[in-house]
């Protein structure tokens, strides 16, 4: 009896356990810096041969501007092009002065397309122009007029690389296609249906074309419910559409409902990344992650929002100001004013998270907005009598004093209802204005407590104390 073949051993992956698991180590960045800084350059290409891209970009990412110069040229031509949607936006334009356009241009044409325009999109027109003159015709096009549609659209972040396929086909025409076709995307996850105008008239999971008999039409097994995206709707809309419907991937159409691209389920990934992280970021007032930001440039994109909160913080003055023979009668409310302030600040910034997420995540509607309004109000309230007997109290024993506790108490519970109301009010006034609530919303929400609270702190105690 013939003895079948063995199978070939191969390596199981291990299993990820722990954050030591994937990523790098902080003994792999240091061997690098250290064979670097020796001139070892084998043993640094050694340690960074199988690297996974993102992995090797964020080793850029962590060495110095000299050491980063050092690794790219002992890379070499192993300094693979995927690399380089990876790398964070100030690092990348580092290594793309390094590589110059020639070498750019050839990375870029190997990249699939919403990579490569991811990439090319932050470059200045002057760069810009000298990589378009690089490129081949058809890589060019497809480029120049990807930057025509609007920044943040589902036409920047589509790729073209897609597979379709006619509506009169059958599947097995379809297999013959794709294993014979050398311009396939690398991956994909499904078939696109076109009629004769090139419209989208349905989609194809690969998990049913690999289930189906040759002879069946495409028509027959095609899914017809999809979600079709023009070329000019935001990416924070895509992006909602996928987590609200469970998208694989999703095709774009221009203003003729011609299909022109594709946006995959990775792509989302990173927008809701990136939206997540603007988001973030305007709260506090930051205009882009800063990380790798030059000193310069990170102190001049602060300053202008810390100019609005000066003026804030003046408007807040002048409220104690009016104040200023009660406090100087009561030196007690000098020490306890900025409890209060603060009290309603907290609260305020928790209701406010709470609204920006709900309006980012389309949670909050005509219907349930007032409710939330209301649930809010009364959450500050509570939390704003329960407060207020501990600071109540805590003052009382503090200054001996009762009459003091019972104004603290009260402005307490004033400031934090106030907080709940401006908290939810504000940015949902702003985004029926058209304005992103994370950009304005906490400089308002803290103005509103700094100001309810010291006006009504001070105000009680020139009332019911002088």
């Amino acid at each position: 009896m013939t003895e079948l073949p063995s199978a070939p051993d191969h390596v199981e992956p291990p299993v990820i356990e722990s954050e030591e698991d994937y990523g790098l180590s902080a003994e792999l960045i240091h061997g690098v810096e250290d064979a670097l800084e020796a001139g070892r350059d084998e043993a640094a290409l050694a340690l960074t041969a199988e690297l996974h891209e993102a992995d090797l970009a964020d080793l850029l990412e962590s060495l110095t501007h000299d050491e980063r110069r050092q690794l790219i040229e002992v890379l070499g031509e192993a300094f693979y092009p995927e690399v380089l949607p990876y790398i964070d936006a100030a690092v990348r334009e580092e290594v793309i002065d390094q590589l110059g356009p020639e070498r750019l241009a050839r990375l870029l044409s190997a990249l699939d397309s919403d990579d490569a325009v991811e990439v090319f999109e932050d470059l200045d027109e002057e760069f810009q122009h000298r990589i378009l003159t690089a490129l081949p015709q058809a890589y060019r096009h497809i480029l120049e007029e990807s930057l025509s549609y609007p920044e943040d659209s589902a036409g920047r972040i589509m790729q073209r690389e897609m597979v379709v396929i006619p509506s009169a086909w059958t599947l097995g025409e379809t297999i013959d296609y794709m294993r014979a076709a050398e311009d396939l995307p690398d991956d994909f996850y499904d078939l696109y249906i076109v009629n004769p105008k090139h419209h989208p008239i349905g989609f194809i999971p690969l998990s049913r074309a690999l289930r189906t008999r040759r002879p069946v039409r495409l028509t027959e097994i095609m899914e017809t419910d999809m979600k079709v995206i023009p070329l000019t709707m935001d990416q924070e809309e895509v992006a909602y559409l996928f987590h609200q419907y469970g998208l694989v991937s999703a095709p774009v159409v221009d203003e003729a409902g011609r299909l022109v691209g594709v946006i995959t389920v990775d792509d989302v990934v990173h927008v809701i990344h990136e939206e997540a992280e603007e988001d973030i970021m305007k709260l506090a007032g930051v205009q882009e992650p800063d990380l790798y930001s030059a000193f310069l440039a990170t102190t001049r994109a602060r300053f202008p929002w810390l100019v609005v909160n000066l003026m804030t913080a003046i408007v807040a003055s002048i409220v104690i100001g009016l104040f200023e023979a009660t406090i100087e009668r009561i030196v007690a409310l000098a020490v306890l004013m900025p409890i209060v302030a603060s009290m309603g600040g907290n609260a305020g910034t928790q209701t406010l998270t709470v609204a920006v997420r709900a309006l980012a995540m389309k949670d909050l509607t005509e219907a349930n907005t007032r409710r939330f309004v209301g649930k809010e109000l009364l959450i500050g309230a509570a939390n704003g009598l329960l407060f207020a007997v501990l600071a109540g109290l805590v003052t009382w024993l503090w200054f001996s004093s009762p009459a003091i506790g019972l104004v603290i108490a009260a402005a307490m519970v004033v400031n934090m209802a106030v907080a709940g109301l401006a908290g939810t009010l504000i940015p949902i006034g702003l985004e029926r204005m058209g304005v992103d609530p994370a950009i304005a919303s906490s400089v308002f929400v803290t103005t509103v407590t700094d100001v309810v609270g010291f006006l009504a702190f001070l105000g009680l105690a020139a009332t019911f104390l002088l």
